[in-house]
């Protein structure tokens, strides 16, 4: 199963993400972890990112698209992923349909998940990670089974995003509206856009993915 999750930032990507990683056993690929992974392993491609971003800049299209080739071909991948963070762009869009097909895969799947922009800062202003793991918690909506410790690994160091605030937000949207939110009518087109409500209950959100994907 090759599966992309769209929808703008605090949508609950991330966390539906993992809990797919655990019901289908396929990774979860992310455009910044991808990016360390390569920069640390000292692929070829990761060097070129390393040196850009030693050098303040941005790391291209190119690069990027060339992580993500070297990644899906990795065994773990083989059963397929889902790709949370890319593509975020039509041009990206366009690169990812030929890169896979020329290893012969195809996407199976795109799920956007609709949501409500005011909602959207209660949201995002309460969400943390464990700083081990990276599992997701969220002041109102998803707490730890025993307060200061992950159900995951049991650590009790956890972290929040600076820029998880209403300001910055709204650039945020802004680019997600501008650059990603075309990615909707793209996938329509091609006949694979699966849409969800957002605003329902995690375990709500989660169970209409995986009819969805089960279907």
């Amino acid at each position: 199963m090759r599966l992309i999750l769209l929808g703008p930032p605090g949508a609950g990507k991330g966390t539906q993400a993992k809990f797919l990683v655990d019901a289908y056993n396929i990774p979860q690929l992310s455009t910044g972890d991808m990016l360390r992974e390569a920069v640390a392993a000292g692929t070829e491609v990761g060097k070129q990112a390393k040196a850009i971003m030693e050098a303040g800049k941005l790391v291209s299209d190119d690069i990027i698209n060339a992580i993500i080739s070297e990644r899906i071909s990795q065994p773990d991948c083989a059963r397929g992923f889902i790709l949370d963070g890319f593509p975020r762009t039509l041009e990206q869009a366009d690169a990812l349909y030929h890169m896979l097909d020329d290893k012969g895969m195809k996407i199976e799947k795109v799920i956007a998940l609709e949501v409500d922009d005011d909602a959207l800062v209660e949201r995002i202003s309460g969400r943390y990670t464990c700083a081990d793991c990276g599992e997701g918690y969220h002041d109102k909506f998803k707490q730890p089974a025993k307060e200061g410790v992950c159900d995951r690994c049991g650590s009790t160091e956890f972290k929040r995003r600076k820029d998880d605030n209403p300001e910055t937000l709204k650039t945020r949207l802004f680019a997600y509206y501008k650059d990603t939110a075309p990615l909707i009518g793209y996938y329509h087109a091609y006949r694979m856009l699966n849409t969800v409500d957002g605003m329902a209950d995690i375990g709500d959100v989660t169970k209409a993915i995986r009819t969805i994907l089960d279907a």
